[in-house]
């Protein structure tokens, strides 16, 4: 009955409190002029809140191998909903979500994704896709970390699935290293399909960077499996 209790709290708590914050990250960037790097502590602070709401403990190892204030991509598994309240609180380097168009255009909430300088993707097809593609590879090269998900969508079992070799061609482009991360027990957390989270244990796995600069956009497919096994390595599967 509490774990119930604690998954329905956490379920109309998270919401208003999404709101909340990005209230509070709109005032911040117009009244106080303060950048998007200021707000950041925001989303991260949100995330940890969550988790703790959610009885949810989370652990990262790996974070040595990276080298502060350089731009990553970072590949993660997608295992649940979950996922992005820990890599948001916990995985302690400054990143921006990409996020589809259709984010931006909620009121409010799409306002301070904007201001915070996330990234929009358009996942129409033709040119609009592509410029948005070669914006967010700019915003990318000139320094700005992301997340992103390979897979697609999330796992229905929380085994890893396949890589897509469309979301390779944003790293190639942007030429800076992806670094394969992996998300262990967020499925037993947060399965898909599921409105309630439970309490458990996260461990967010990071992995040695991997170049891009010699892989060609023909490539995708070759740094997508490359990707895919560092990923499963981490994962121990």
């Amino acid at each position: 009955m509490l774990t119930f209790l604690r998954g329905v709290l956490v379920l109309l708590l998270a919401p208003l409190l999404t709101g909340l914050v990005s209230i509070v990250a709109i005032i911040m960037i117009v009244v106080f002029r303060r950048s998007a790097a200021d707000v950041q502590f925001l989303p991260r602070t949100l995330g940890r809140i969550v988790a703790r709401l959610s009885g949810v403990s989370v652990s990262m190892t790996g974070g040595a191998l990276l080298e502060q204030g350089r731009p990553y991509i970072f590949a993660a598994n997608h295992q649940s909903q979950f996922d992005i309240f820990a890599l948001q609180g916990y995985l302690g380097c400054d990143f921006r979500w990409l996020a589809k168009l259709e984010l931006f255009k909620i009121p409010v909430f799409g306002k301070a994704m904007q201001m915070a300088g996330y990234i929009p993707v358009d996942r129409a097809h033709g040119r609009k896709a592509l410029k948005s593609l070669d914006e967010a590879a700019r915003r990318i090269a000139d320094g700005t970390s992301v997340i992103i998900f390979p897979e697609g969508t999330r796992s229905p079992d929380g085994r890893l699935g396949q890589f897509k070799a469309g979301a390779m061609v944003l790293a190639i482009k942007a030429g800076v290293p992806v670094v394969p991360v992996a998300i262990v027990g967020t499925h037993q957390v947060l399965p898909k399909g599921k409105l309630l989270v439970r309490p458990g244990r996260v461990e967010i796995r990071v992995g040695a960077p991997i170049a891009t600069s010699d892989y060609t956009v023909k490539q995708k497919q070759e740094l997508a499996e490359r990707l895919q096994g560092k990923v499963a390595e981490l994962l121990g599967e």
